[in-house]
């Protein structure tokens, strides 16, 4: 049965960050993500997780100034220290809030940098990461986003990611993928999915156009989900949209499409 994971840099953000945990668990999820812990006590998080008995499914490594428009830095030479200490930090947190996978964000190529070493530089720092984050018990994940909503992003297609998976020679790389980023991009999804399954640990959706939930624009969520439990998928999925007229009256999706939070 498909495991939903509410989002909550998206979802509930009618309310203050710390306060969406309770609002998801109202809603019946049992499963939360987000981008980033760092501008919280690692204490606070935890306490709201425990209160409403959620389990944090995944987070990211710092990306940058992400207010200045950088997001990630995993492909900028140059920043090779800021990028380990940001997996210093993220292994913290995750430690901290029972967290088994962290997504890195590759990042936009920095201007004047060659294509070719920006790849370099992500590869190196992919597999400090994924070396770092083994002996923890935590998995790295790389997450291809379109390059219409965010211009410039280095990962941005699924065999790309595959292709820097295999140069990194990690066995603890594995994919994000996000349906929406894909279907802008590639198209393809359910057969993409079924044929990259064993390196899949973590699926996001939204639909397009305008990333709303499901069932406001072209994606077939109805048959993609029911094909995510016929293969087999025991992963979650994350509910990464932005809400189209608020986020509890967005959730009737849910039960529109056969499923329970």
């Amino acid at each position: 049965m498909t495991r939903l994971a509410a989002n909550l840099t998206m979802l509930f953000n009618e309310v203050d960050f710390l306060d969406r945990f309770e609002h998801a668990a109202k809603a019946g999820f049992r499963g939360v993500e987000f981008l980033f812990p760092y501008a919280y006590r690692l204490d606070d998080i935890a306490a709201r997780l425990d209160a409403s008995r959620l389990e944090l499914v995944l987070h990211n490594l710092p990306a940058g100034d992400w207010a200045g428009g950088e997001r990630g830095i995993a492909c900028h030479p140059g920043r090779k220290a800021e990028f380990e200490d940001g997996v210093g930090a993220a292994i913290e947190y995750a430690r901290g809030l029972g967290v088994k996978q962290l997504n890195c964000l590759a990042g936009i190529v920095p201007p004047g940098v060659p294509l070719e070493d920006a790849y370099l530089t992500l590869a190196a720092n992919l597999e400090f990461a994924a070396g770092k984050l083994k002996s923890e018990g935590i998995r790295l994940l790389i997450e291809p986003i379109n390059t219409f909503d965010i211009p410039g992003f280095i990962l941005h297609g699924t065999r790309q990611a595959l292709d820097l998976i295999r140069a990194t020679g990690s066995d603890n790389l594995f994919l994000q993928y996000d349906i929406y980023h894909m279907q802008r991009m590639e198209g393809e999804i359910a057969a993409t999915i079924k044929a990259n399954l064993p390196l899949i640990r973590h699926i996001q959706l939204a639909d397009n156009p305008g990333r709303f939930e499901p069932g406001t624009g072209e994606i077939n969520y109805r048959f993609l989900l029911g094909m995510l439990d016929e293969i087999g998928y025991d992963g979650w999925v994350g509910c990464e949209y932005k809400p189209k007229a608020g986020t509890a009256q967005g959730l009737h999706w849910i039960g529109d499409h056969g499923l329970h939070a």
